[in-house]
């Protein structure tokens, strides 16, 4: 393994990402011990300076840090930690500790837009976890494939037709209506979105490299 810098304590910063939206979710520290731990368990674990222990994050609240990759950076002293969240990540129910602008207002959101793509599988996600009395979601999902599919199959006619009628506002709610079912038919069927992206990047290397 690649020789770490740990400072004279032992320890080295670790920032947190969310592996699907990129978003900045916290840091911590890690020594010697919880680096190999996190590896171990799959669960991001540091070393707690005020309490001089380890800590697994989430042992108390279950907001656990599913650990995806590390990597470190180019001089070899921080880490940057890829996990999936369970739950939020800040001790106050934020999804991320960095949700505090330096006037001391709360801006909750992530600060790319794009990420309310990871935002929404999350929490569909979570529907599909605790199924909530009257949710649309709950509904969808406990009916199945058969009516999600329906479902998406009136939506995509919906999207055409508001194309043909040449009307964006129209188009924009079809369509925001189409991803939404969509991503339930992908959370039914345990496929999480990035796989498609995945396939999407593949597909154009292939194709890049097939016109170089």
């Amino acid at each position: 393994m690649i020789q770490l810098k740990f400072d004279t304590n032992g320890l080295i910063p670790a920032v947190v990402q969310h592996a699907r939206s990129g978003e900045v979710l916290m840091v911590g520290y890690m020594n010697a011990a919880a680096l190999e731990q996190t590896q171990a368990t799959g669960k991001v674990t540091f070393w707690s300076r005020s309490r001089q222990q380890l800590w697994t994050k989430g042992e108390t609240s279950g907001n656990t840090l599913g650990l995806v990759a590390i990597r470190t950076d180019c001089d070899t002293d921080a880490l940057l930690v890829l996990a999936e969240p369970t739950g939020p990540t800040c001790h106050t129910g934020a999804r991320s500790c960095f949700s505090t602008t330096l006037t001391g207002e709360s801006q909750p959101q992530p600060a790319v837009p794009s990420t309310f793509s990871a935002l929404l599988y999350d929490l569909l996600v979570e529907r599909a976890r605790t199924r909530p009395v009257g949710s649309y979601t709950t509904y969808l999902l406990e009916k199945g494939v058969d009516k999600i599919g329906k479902k998406i199959g009136e939506e995509s006619a919906e999207v055409i037709i508001a194309a043909k009628n040449n009307n964006p506002e129209e188009l924009r709610n079809e369509a925001s209506d189409l991803i939404y079912h969509l991503y339930v038919l992908l959370v039914n069927a345990g496929m999480a979105p990035e796989q498609i992206w995945q396939t999407l990047a593949e597909r154009h290397t292939t194709s890049t490299a097939e016109d170089a």
